[in-house]
């Protein structure tokens, strides 16, 4: 997860607290830290938490289990075929006995 999407997805998370807030309390905190919600900076807020929901549909589509260390510089995937179990033992040897 690149830095950009956790930016995203931290504002999206804070903006599902204030509409958390909004729904049980009636309070909306961003509105309230930055003076109600015509105020501008509480406009921005507002849609830097909307756009964060749009960046972050892109997670609802990455692949499960797909991470950071699973990909290389170039974009392109390390695949890890190892088994849970560690290193399989040879068999062929037990057949030459």
């Amino acid at each position: 997860m690149g830095i950009i999407q956790r930016i995203a997805l931290v504002l999206t998370i804070i903006g599902a607290i204030n509409w958390g807030l909004i729904g049980f309390f009636r309070f909306d905190l961003v509105g309230a830290i930055f003076g109600g919600q015509s105020a501008f900076l509480s406009r921005v807020i507002f849609g830097l938490v909307g756009i964060s929901g749009l960046a972050c549909i892109t997670l609802l589509f990455a692949p499960i289990g797909a991470t950071v260390q699973n990909v290389n510089r170039q974009g392109q995937r390390n695949l890890n075929y190892s088994t849970e179990f560690g290193e399989e033992t040879d068999l062929s040897k037990l057949k030459e006995e």
